[in-house]
């Protein structure tokens, strides 16, 4: 353990300035860019979450009613991937990166450092609080930054378990977590941060950019938006049910990358439908509204919205806050269910007669987060990616994607900016300083005035 397992918790009221000025003086010590500082944290981080398992576990269930193997497979399992891979790499992605020089440089060499950006703001969610709040701080902390973590208050449990294990595995200079609802967030976002990290709602992206704006700062934004599945006339369909059902349940659809609407084929829809009622009827069976392995609704105000966009056709108990799946099929294209990101386990299904259809449709939409493509054809998947923009997704299966440190993950449009995960989140949190280093044995005159004909000749065929 560090010095920070002694540490008290962050405690209103909230002075961002003097925070900021010991991070600042932290980071300027020059502690972060060492090698060694890093891993060290890292395996400390490793040790401490180790040892807080079952802690982590419950307090998943008590915030949002995650089962155990819910929990590993979509949160805690993640950020240990995240982790080991962090360490296994972390080396070879501070080396400087060797890259080729232009025949006209000749002989200099190129070279480009990954160098911290600062002091970075991160700003995590309710729905995967666990997984959404650590994953970047490994990133951010791999690149050699100091970081403020606010976890979201609408996950108190494991904000709370978050404060204790951050404590313990940091120097507080070096990484904090701050509790506090919207007005700690808008305090924050004021500071002279290096780096802004959000996950969330396109709206209050909308405030983070702002800030970063003002202080002309990079930030990345992962924000959601409704991903479509489109499952085509050849789809395996047995398939296609069981991984979109799978994806609709899912922390009770609440998951930025769930299959939000799905696009079928009019003539497998039907059969679709049948099969994805099956799903449904395996998972979370005919009694989810007591089935304790099904996650519930954040709060009963998401619970009413999810309601009211279901026109009260969903079934669903206000004391345990779970609501069972729904499939709507041929939903109106204009309606609030089909305009708004769902979160929840309603499942609007609209038919298409033809792939143009489902593209103009899609396109017609702001940039989804993600996509999903079911079909046996490599033709048909190929066109489909390379027509669609989406931020990132899934042939013949949803959200595994998510998952992947080798994939950088992130939106595009209105579902975000900026990829994370693996060497690309170290990058995102770093400045990629390119370097020439020039020849002190060596100086070719052809770059010095006055260049006659023959020397501007000779420059013009480097150059080409």
């Amino acid at each position: 353990m560090t010095s920070g397992s002694t540490s008290s918790p962050m405690t209103a009221p909230l002075d961002v300035q003097t925070l900021i000025r010991e991070q600042r003086a932290f980071f300027r010590s020059g502690a972060t860019l060492d090698y060694a500082f890093r891993r060290r944290a890292l395996d400390t981080l490793y040790d401490v979450l180790a040892a807080s398992e079952a802690d982590i576990a419950a307090s998943l269930s008590g915030d949002l009613g995650k089962s155990e193997g819910e929990s590993y497979l979509t949160e805690t399992g993640i950020v240990f991937s995240e982790l080991f891979n962090a360490r296994k790499h972390l080396k070879a992605w501070m080396r400087p990166r060797r890259v080729s020089t232009p025949l006209f440089l000749f002989p200099a060499a190129s070279r480009i450092y990954a160098e911290p950006l600062g002091l970075a703001l991160i700003i995590s969610p309710w729905n995967y609080p666990f997984l959404l709040s650590l994953a970047p701080l490994i990133n951010a902390v791999s690149a050699g930054n100091c970081v403020i973590l606010k976890p979201s208050s609408r996950a108190p449990a494991t904000g709370a378990l978050l404060e204790r294990l951050v404590a313990s595995a940091f120097e507080p200079a070096h990484v904090r977590l701050v509790q506090g609802g919207p007005d700690t967030g808008n305090a924050l976002l004021a500071g002279n941060f290096d780096f802004f990290f959000y996950t969330g709602s396109a709206r209050v992206g909308k405030n983070v950019m702002r800030a970063a704006a003002e202080r002309l700062v990079p930030v990345c934004l992962e924000l959601g938006g409704k991903s479509p599945s489109i499952v085509c006339e050849d789809a395996d369909l047995t398939l296609a049910a069981r991984r979109i059902a799978w994806g609709k349940t899912v922390n009770a659809g609440q998951t930025c990358v769930a299959p939000d609407y799905v696009l079928a084929h009019e003539r497998v829809k039907d059969r679709l439908l049948t099969l994805l009622e099956a799903e449904f009827a395996r998972f979370p069976g005919p009694d989810a509204l007591h089935n304790k392995a099904y996650a519930r609704i954040i709060s009963h105000e998401a619970l009413e919205r999810l309601n009211i966009l279901a026109r009260g056709q969903a079934a669903f108990d206000v004391a345990s806050r779970r609501m069972a799946p729904l499939i709507l099929s041929d939903p109106d294209p204009d309606s609030p269910l089909m305009r708004e990101e769902i979160f929840g386990p309603l499942l609007p299904v609209p038919g298409f007669s033809a792939l143009e259809e489902a593209l103009a449709f899609i396109q017609d939409r702001d940039t989804p987060l993600s996509c999903y493509i079911f079909t046996r054809s490599r033709q048909t998947a190929r066109a489909l990616l390379q027509r669609l923009p989406f931020g990132g997704g899934c042939v013949n299966d949803v959200l595994v994607h998510a998952g992947s440190h080798a994939l950088p993950f992130g939106g595009m449009g209105a579902s975000g900016m900026g990829r994370y995960h693996g060497r690309a989140g170290f990058d995102l949190f770093s400045n990629l300083k390119s370097v020439i280093h020039g020849s002190q044995l060596l100086d070719i005159p052809l770059r010095y005035s006055p260049h006659g004909n023959c020397a501007l000749s000779l420059l013009k065929r480097l150059l080409k």
